[in-house]
């Protein structure tokens, strides 16, 4: 019987895209049915938890996980969603690298508790503070006060090295600011993006290498191209969409903020291959063929967090987004639930590497609920 409704709710998204291409945008919405997209947040997020019953550390990959697990949480207030994040945090005692001696404290990259300032240490703070305003306990967020705190008063600039690093820590930083009042986060959320900015971002195609060691032209692909790496850009994307979810509009970079969440917009829609993923390598899909799901929903979540919140012109991305959660709902998900195609941790689109359907990770399925969610409420809005 499930067999049946899975294929059956492949053909009703089918059946809506093509609606998409030669109908109106209220048509479109009505053919595609919340509950099954709810369903299928259910399915699979209820697969990861049940096969990852043991929390692991509170690094990037398990943490990005949970901010797509507390979406899914402030979407259906199903409380087994909740209680997963908060036994993680409770088990890595609200904490990120646990290092107490300050002198110490590094922002390079590490993986030991010296390693602090690392904002893969930091993006766990997203979901405490999450879970600090569901049931305020001073607990959650003393580890996130005492080291962010720490951060913004020191004269370094340099802390945002990485794409990646846009996703784990802008959003703690327009959390921060929510949370304490304290003006100095946004500031600092500036200061350090516009660093990031100078070393990873191309002013020419509006997207990002994923560090300075890969601009153009010291680096290329095999044949000859500019790498931009698709996962790299997801996570900038979808930081960018929730640092505006939190950002207040009158702040002085705002506009700011949008330009460069657009930018990316108009020029990511322009790489979408025809089955609605992005290859790995965005510019030049014969370096790493074929699906990649963590890139694909990072993208699709902007893409519908942007239309359903007045940012994107639903005209000119609706087609981007339906697109690509089709794929996400038709060929990322396998009908036991884990969400498939995800490439492996790393940090460049890779020749050779070999990513299908059993490829799975915790990132991919928080990036897969994230997009799922803005799913449902780009439905609830028509």
């Amino acid at each position: 019987m499930y067999k049946a409704f899975h294929k059956w709710n492949w053909m009703v998204v089918a059946l809506a895209l093509l609606i998409s291409s030669c109908s109106s945008s209220k048509q479109t919405a009505k053919t595609v049915s919340k509950e099954a997209v709810l369903n299928i947040i259910d399915q699979a997020n209820t697969y990861w938890q049940t096969t990852n019953p043991v929390h692991g550390r509170a690094f990037w990959d398990n943490a990005a996980y949970h901010t797509g697990n507390m979406e899914a949480y402030a979407l259906t207030r199903k409380e087994s969603y909740k209680n997963y994040s908060e036994a993680w945090a409770i088990r890595n005692e609200w904490k990120g690298a646990k290092s107490n001696n300050k002198a110490e404290w590094k922002f390079n990259y590490g993986e030991k508790d010296e390693y602090v300032l690392f904002g893969d240490w930091q993006i766990c703070f997203q979901t405490y503070i999450d879970l600090y305003n569901l049931q305020p306990n001073e607990q959650k967020i003393a580890r996130a006060k005492e080291v962010m705190g720490y951060q913004v008063n020191t004269t370094e600039n340099k802390y945002w090295w990485w794409a990646d690093g846009l996703y784990m820590v802008m959003p703690v930083m327009t959390k921060m600011y929510k949370l304490t009042g304290d003006k100095i986060y946004l500031d600092k959320l500036y200061e350090y993006y516009t660093y990031a900015n100078s070393i990873m971002y191309d002013a020419e195609e509006k997207i990002y290498y994923r560090d300075a060691k890969y601009v153009y032209p010291k680096h290329k692909t095999a044949s000859g191209k500019k790498d931009f790496w698709a996962r790299g850009n997801g996570w900038v994307f979808a930081g960018l969409a929730k640092v505006l979810q939190d950002l207040p509009k009158d702040d002085a970079h705002y506009k700011e903020y949008v330009e460069k969440f657009k930018g990316m917009a108009a020029t990511l829609k322009k790489y979408q291959q025809a089955e609605g993923h992005w290859t790995r390598s965005l510019l030049d899909t014969a370096q790493s063929p074929g699906y990649e799901t963590s890139g694909t929903a990072f993208f699709t979540y902007a893409y519908l967090w942007g239309i359903n919140n007045g940012y994107l012109e639903k005209a000119t991305c609706q087609t981007t987004a339906l697109k690509g959660w089709n794929y996400l709902q038709t060929i990322a998900l396998q009908p036991d639930g884990k969400i498939g195609y995800v490439q492996p941790i790393g940090e460049r689109a890779i020749p050779g590497q070999v990513v299908d359907k059993n490829s799975t990770a915790n990132f991919g399925v928080g990036a897969f609920l994230l997009a799922a969610c803005e799913m449902v409420r780009f439905i609830e809005t028509k």
